[in-house]
């Protein structure tokens, strides 16, 4: 099994872009805002997750033990 060392702030920023991509899921297959709005919003937090996270994984990836 290899281990990895996160810091706290490692870790929140982790959960942070995870839960832009979720969110910016979440108003993609949501109907509370007019189409425009919720596509707009919908992609800039998916994206925003998605882009933040690939730094991110590779920092972790290089940590491992």
């Amino acid at each position: 099994m290899k281990k990895t060392e996160l810091t706290l702030p490692e870790l929140a920023l982790i959960a942070g872009t995870r839960g832009m991509l979720g969110a910016g899921a979440a108003l993609l297959l949501a109907s509370k805002l007019n189409n425009d709005q919720r596509k707009a919003v919908g992609w800039t937090l998916f994206l925003t997750g998605a882009l933040s996270t690939i730094p991110l994984a590779i920092g972790v990836i290089s940590k491992r033990h």
